[in-house]
This record gives structure tokens, C-alpha cells and sequence, in this order.
């Protein structure tokens, strides 16, 4: 069976950098950070009082109020995000078959502050079971796909993937799949969060995965540097729009690039850490390379899971040795999650749109706050540490890895 191309034909963002693709790749480019106190709580009392939040958000600029109270933030971004894409993507609705247009939509955790309030207000109220009769709606993890779907009425293959940190890599190789089988000829699909809650915060400082860095925000994410406590957390979302290669090309889409390939692994390890020599990191780096019919030498840049966790920095830069011997030598390579913070189960949508975006571009985003390097780190690897570079990118590869063991690599090439 011969597969199909997928190209990618629309991107949609909102995070602490920015409100849309523009605003974002500006500030990335830039070397913005994105961190800064919370602001949704009061958060005096936790080990960690900054994070990524998505910055002057009013949901009654983008929802009416009857309909924003009954979307939790996390779909909200989502909405935000798809609603991008789609505009971007320049659809004429009534020339697509809506039948086989999809949504793969993901979320690490979904509705968590839907969740928290719920249940704070059941035990405020002496445990009188009155719940909001939209609480449940509200809060699983699949109910963005759900409303995305509703709005532009796509009826083909919807639901959710939740995998840790790589519940949007994931969602896209699943879509990404469905549409080499000829199973759909489009799909919105990526990822959002909002977790810079007081459980959300509360839980990772608990783990001690939080930099407590509270005395400077701004520099608190340094992936592969010496002086890394740990990382950001972010909120936000993003999102792709894949379209089959013949389908785009008949309708005259813009082309940003085409997804190339995906790989999946699991580390089977540890629910937390990674395997330590970076086993399962180098799996799904040469699965996915294997799937693009690509060889190593092939790829020009690669946007690393990189959180600035003590084990984690230091396995991937293992794996990428693994896989790329030599070429490693040749590669750009960096962390924007020095940026953006960790979005969690969105984070994989919003590296995606990273990588796509160098491609296009030649712009190689930095790895900001580098001030000494982690001496475990081979320092002959080009981390593109805190200013921007500029180089033709051939193909890029985008790692995620979620707690439990999970791994995702995704692939997208130049378009030609």
C-alpha cells in the first residue's frame, strides 16, 4: 500500500511569548523569556512563585461570556489556537468534505482548575453534592476535540491523547498516520494546557520538577546549563493543520512544510526519570528518522525536549550522540522551552510549530540563559545558546518526552 504525503497547511499558537504565530516566532526569534510571576493565584506561599502564563489573557476578547464560563482555560487556548490555524489555513467550507476532516486534540492533564474549584466548593458547602452540571463537560481531556470538531463541523476521527509531556507529539503522528492511510484528508490537531494552577504548581514542587528560581524569573529555564534547578511550567496551546499533499495542492494551500515522519517509544524504565544512558530517547530519534526514509545526515536541526531537569538535559544529549555520531557535530540544536516554559501535553504542538517555522525560515531559535555549561554535556554540540542563528534547514526533528516512559519524535521536511 502506497502511502500519501502530509504537508502542513496552517498554524495557530497562544503562549507566554505571544497570542498568535507571528507575535510568538517575533519573540522567539528575539530570545524573549516568557516567564514572570504568577498571576492566577496567589502564590506567596509555594516554593515557586513564577511560571509561563499567557500573558493580558481576556477570554471575553475571544468568547462571549455565557460561553467562556463553560469552557475551562485549557480549551479555550484551543479553541484560540485551532481558530488560527483554520483562518490560516484559508479553507473554502463549502469545496472540503467535512466527513473527512478530523480533530486529534491533546491535553497532559485537562480541565485541572475546573477540577480544584469543583471539588473546593463541595467541601465549602459541607459536602452538599450540588455540582455544576457542566463540571464534568468542562474538565476531561477530550472535550477540546470535542468543541473544535463542533465548530467548523468536522466529522471525521476525533478524540484525545494523553501522554505526559508527550500528549501533542503524540496527537500529530496519530493524525499524521490517519491521513497517510487514506483515512482522512485533514486534521486540526496539537495541544493546549492550563496548569499554572495552585494544583498544578503545588503537584510539580511537591516532585521538586519546579526551578525555584524566584529571585530571577527570567533566567530560571536553562536547559544544559550547570546552574539548572528544574523547569518553568507554561500554559497555552497550539495548533497544525495537516492536509493530505494532493488535497492541498488542489485547493492551492500554502505549504509551511511536509511532515515527514513520526516515531513512538516507551523507556519502561521509571515513571519520572528517564533512562539514564537515554535508551528510549534514542529509539524513538532513530524510529523517526527510519519512517521519514531520511538518514541522520539529513536532519539540520533538532528541537530537543531540553527542561532543564538535572537527568533529563543529560540522557537526551547522550541519545542525540547515539543516533548522530559524528553529524552531531554539524547540527543546530536548542531548547525553546528556555522560552515558552514547559506547556506540558502541549508542549510537542508548540515545539512542532518551532521546528516548522525554522525550516521555513532559516531562523535557528536559541537556547536562552546559558551562563556555564552542564560539564556531563559534550561541549562541541552547537546548543544555539542565547542569540538566534540563521542556516538553511533541510529537515528538523522535535523530541517530546512524557512522564511514565513516554516518547515521541516527530519529522518535517522542506517542501519541495
Amino acid at each position: 500500500m502506497e502511502l500519501k504525503r502530509v504537508v502542513v497547511t496552517g498554524i495557530g499558537t497562544i503562549n507566554a511569548l505571544g497570542h498568535n504565530l507571528n507575535e510568538t516566532w517575533e519573540n522567539m526569534i528575539k530570545g524573549v523569556s516568557g516567564a514572570g510571576p504568577i498571576t492566577n493565584f496567589d502564590a506567596s506561599k509555594f516554593k515557586t512563585k513564577f511560571a509561563c502564563e499567557v500573558k493580558n489573557y481576556d477570554p471575553l476578547k475571544y468568547f462571549k461570556k455565557p460561553v467562556a464560563r463553560k469552557l475551562d482555560k485549557f480549551t479555550q487556548y484551543a479553541i484560540i489556537a485551532a481558530d488560527e490555524a483554520v483562518i490560516d489555513a484559508k479553507f473554502d467550507f463549502e469545496k472540503i468534505n467535512l466527513d473527512r476532516a478530523g480533530v486529534i486534540w491533546a491535553s497532559g492533564i485537562g480541565g485541572l482548575q475546573t477540577f480544584r474549584d469543583e471539588i473546593v466548593e463541595y467541601t465549602q458547602r459541607d459536602f452538599d453534592p450540588k455540582f455544576n452540571p457542566f463540571f464534568i463537560p468542562k474538565m476531561i481531556a477530550d472535550i477540546a476535540a470535542g468543541h473544535i470538531s463542533i465548530k467548523y463541523q468536522f466529522r471525521g476521527p476525533n478524540y484525545a491523547t494523553v501522554s505526559a509531556c508527550a500528549s501533542s507529539s503524540h496527537a500529530l503522528i496519530d493524525a499524521y498516520n490517519l491521513i497517510r492511510l487514506g483515512k482522512a484528508d485533514i486534521f486540526i490537531s496539537g495541544g493546549s494546557e492550563y496548569a499554572v494552577t495552585e494544583a498544578g504548581v503545588g503537584g510539580f514542587n511537591a516532585m521538586r520538577a519546579l526551578s525555584t528560581r524566584n529571585d530571577d524569573p527570567k533566567t530560571a529555564s536553562r536547559p544544559f546549563d550547570a546552574g539548572r534547578d528544574g523547569f518553568v511550567i507554561g500554559d497555552g496551546g497550539a495548533a497544525l493543520v495537516l492536509e493530505e499533499y494532493e488535497h492541498a495542492v488542489k485547493r492551492g494551500a500554502k505549504i509551511y512544510a511536509e511532515f515527514a515522519g513520526g516515531g513512538m517509544t516507551g523507556d519502561a524504565h521509571h515513571i519520572t526519570a528517564p533512562h539514564p544512558e537515554g535508551r528510549g530517547a534514542t529509539m524513538v530519534m532513530k524510529a523517526a528518522i527510519e519512517d521519514a526514509e531520511l538518514t541522520p545526515e539529513d536532519i539540520d536541526y533538532v528541537n530537543l525536549h531540553g527542561t532543564s531537569t538535572g537527568l533529563g538535559d543529560i540522557a537526551e544529549t547522550k541519545a542525540v550522540a547515539n543516533v548522530f555520531g559524528e553529524h552531531a557535530y554539524n547540527l543546530s540544536i536548542s531548547s525553546t522551552k528556555s522560552m515558552t516554559g514547559h506547556l506540558l501535553g502541549a508542549t510537542g504542538a508548540i515545539e512542532a510549530m518551532a521546528s516548522i517555522m525554522a525550516i521555513k525560515t532559516g531562523d535557528i531559535p536559541p537556547t536562552i540563559n546559558h551562563f556555564e555549561l552542564e560539564p556531563q554535556i559534550d561541549s562541541k554540540l552547537d546548543f544555539t545558546f542565547n542569540k538566534s542563528k540563521h542556516r538553511e534547514v533541510r529537515a528538523a526533528l522535535s523530541n517530546t518526552f512524557g512522564f511514565g516512559g513516554h516518547n515521541a519524535s516527530l519529522i518535517f521536511k522542506k517542501f519541495e
